[in-house]
């Protein structure tokens, strides 16, 4: 990485003969910043608390040799094309940028995998690995793309790849003892709350995205491309935003349950959803401060408290309660502020009738 100034570099659109058309643009970096500063509060919160416990890193250090780590990096190393400026010059540009403007300091290795699906990871418990599909290289334009790795590149400062590789490890695991009912069981336990943890770290890492790529709406327009393909003719923004508004305010306490039960298997949030709410964090005093220059930093980190953490996050979802328009979070909010009628409720808002039940004939 060369060295620039502290308040951006110029970043260009001359990168290779293929890439003519990126318009060259002040990028803002931000040196030493802690990935605390774009975390969201439940991910962060439950990072925090892993980190601070005596011995954490050395047991999970220790599963390296159950974990097949080594196996992963031969199989991508023999199988994947490695970006280099050999080798999709314009992503290892993107790398390097993307590392310098969030200031990691060691550039993670990163390959290109034959895979029609738009995909990528970040894993390793060691060292992170990125890893991109050819199904997003062809779908994304520059500067969305710029957006995907500064995502990954945020996985990796925040530590998210040792915890994905559990995961993927554990995920396979539980595919191979799935004949033993109570040991696939605690398994799938485990794997259901890693799941729910990384989808709020996708939340996360979309934010790193934003910060890298300093574009809201490349970030929107990826987002857009992942759901519907590449037809950004027959899209809009505004209606793509419209649909996780309805997505969540929509239905009754069935369809709440049927929300739960649709996200449950699933490695990352909605992809309406991850839009809404990086929209909504674009739109807060403190993306805007990050931007101006003012956020945590990572020779602090030590300093962190575990419980302000967690109350930072019990606040962040009170907010998330409170403003959501979700037939559940709704339930939940009145009741939590001593609503009375819990059977009347509950009726109506399983089978959609709101109002007061009718009156007796007399």
């Amino acid at each position: 990485m060369t060295d620039d100034n502290d308040h951006g570099r110029q970043d260009g659109g001359q990168e290779n003969s293929g890439h003519e058309n990126v318009p060259s643009r002040q990028r803002r970096r931000f040196p030493g910043i802690s990935s605390r500063a774009y975390e969201h509060p439940a991910d962060r919160s439950a990072l925090v608390a892993l980190r601070k416990l005596t011995g954490f890193d050395t047991v999970f250090k220790a599963l390296s040799g159950l974990l097949p780590e080594r196996s992963l990096r031969l199989l991508f190393l023999s199988d994947s094309v490695r970006v280099s400026d050999a080798q999709f010059a314009h992503l290892n540009t993107m790398l390097r940028d993307a590392c310098y403007i969030l200031d990691l300091e060691k550039v993670p290795p990163m390959y290109v995998n034959m895979d029609p699906n738009p995909n990528a990871m970040c894993i390793g418990l060691d060292e992170p690995i990125i890893v991109v599909t050819t199904g997003l290289v062809e779908l994304l334009d520059e500067e969305e793309m710029r957006a995907v790795v500064g995502h990954e590149v945020g996985h990796a400062l925040s530590g998210h790849s040792v915890y994905r590789t559990i995961l993927l490890f554990l995920t396979s695991l539980a595919l191979k003892v799935a004949w033993i009912p109570l040991g696939n069981l605690a398994i799938m336990t485990i794997v259901t709350a890693l799941r729910e943890w990384f989808r709020k770290s996708e939340l996360s890492a979309d934010r790193a995205g934003l910060l890298v790529g300093q574009d809201l709406k490349a970030s929107m327009r990826g987002l857009m491309k992942i759901a519907g393909g590449n037809h950004l003719h027959e899209m809009n923004v505004d209606a793509f935003l419209d649909q996780a508004k309805e997505y969540e305010a929509g239905g009754d306490l069935r369809d709440s349950v049927l929300k739960i039960l649709n996200v449950l298997p699933r490695t990352h949030p909605f992809t309406t959803v991850r839009a809404a709410e990086l929209k909504k964090w674009a739109e807060t005093r403190d993306y805007q401060r990050i931007m101006d220059g003012h956020y945590p930093r990572r020779d602090e980190d030590k300093d962190t408290s575990v419980s302000d953490s967690f109350r930072q996050s019990a606040s962040s979802y009170a907010d998330d309660v409170r403003g959501s328009k979700d037939p559940l979070m709704k339930l939940v909010n009145d009741l939590a502020g001593g609503a009375g009628d819990l059977g009347g409720k509950l009726r109506g808002k399983f089978t959609g009738q709101n109002g007061a039940p009718p009156s007796e004939d007399k």
